[in-house]
């Protein structure tokens, strides 16, 4: 049975045989034994792999180094450690891809973002990187889910476009080798799609976007991004009143959404990259938001 480790982390059923693939995390050998942890992406943790050498030649098992692409045969056991409740004790190991030690850049020691950014090409393999994906995947299946069953409909707005958006930030133009660009018309990648969107509401009532918008503002900071997806929701007749309703009741669904289906990954950024991040969301989850007029939040800032 072909199975991904996060399902088979989930299950109580034990001594079955199971066939999981994934790549090699780490890789440790006994007199007798060797324990290779594998990783397939669906979870932050590893799967315990034990290869007993009478059954896996040792020297075959010397290849298998960290980075390496596996398939394991075998049956899936109670583990008698108190690291994982299951392992698998293998029958047979597929080598599908090997990694040269001396080259892989991945090995088990603590690597820094800095460093990671230099080898793009692996750094989705890494812990904080696997948790940041998987939550985005399950932040964008409840977005859509949140406004689904509030009766909103999807609303694509374009990406190619002449508006500016009322300036809502520095534009990337786009070019073509042709003298007059889109049609005639001078062309840029979208900031927002707030005024389709506007349009949309005025029609269909209740829409919402959540597409890429891009903003050309010539900033290193981390609070800055060139490109990024944006949510706008535009609802006709609502008042303000009910835009921050709206607001603090998305919010919420989304944190409480990752807080129910993302326990693993925000208890692993929790530990190692925010201390506190849990009690944040917590926090912001389980209390009223504050409410109170603009010429307020301006002495508030002034006095802080």
């Amino acid at each position: 049975m072909k199975i991904r480790i996060i399902d088979l982390l989930k299950t109580t059923t034990y001594n079955i045989n199971v066939s999981v693939n994934g790549w090699v995390r780490t890789h440790r050998q006994s007199k007798n034994i060797s324990f290779i942890a594998i990783n397939d992406g669906s979870t932050v943790h590893n799967l315990q792999i034990v290869a007993e050498h009478e059954k896996i030649k040792k020297d075959f098992l010397k290849l298998v180094t960290t980075g390496s692409a596996i398939r394991v045969d075998g049956m899936f056991v109670l583990s008698t450690g108190n690291q994982q409740h299951g392992e698998i004790i293998a029958q047979n190991i597929v080598l599908y891809g090997t990694a040269d030690p001396q080259e892989y850049p991945l090995q088990k020691k603590e690597h820094s973002l800095d460093f990671l950014r230099n080898i793009a090409h692996l750094r989705l393999r890494t812990n904080i990187f696997g948790a940041i994906f998987r939550m985005r995947h399950n932040m964008a299946f409840a977005i859509h889910r949140y406004f689904n069953e509030r009766g909103f409909f999807y609303f694509n707005t374009p990406i190619i476009t002449t508006s500016d958006s009322e300036g809502a930030g520095e534009l990337f133009e786009v070019k073509t080798e042709l003298k007059d660009d889109f049609f005639g018309s001078p062309a840029n990648l979208t900031v927002s799609g707030q005024l389709e969107g506007e349009l949309g509401a005025l029609a269909l009532g209740a829409i919402y976007t959540f597409s890429p918008t891009f903003r050309a503002e010539n900033s290193n900071t981390f609070r800055h991004l060139s490109e990024f997806w944006m949510i706008e929701p535009e609802v006709a007749f609502n008042d303000i009143n009910d835009n921050m309703d709206l607001a603090e009741d998305f919010l919420k669904y989304l944190i409480r959404y990752a807080l129910e289906n993302c326990e693993s990954d925000l208890a692993f950024l929790n530990d190692n990259v925010d201390n506190g991040l849990m009690d944040k969301l917590h926090f912001v989850a389980n209390n009223e938001f504050i409410r109170l007029p603009y010429s307020k939040a301006i002495e508030i800032l002034q006095e802080s």
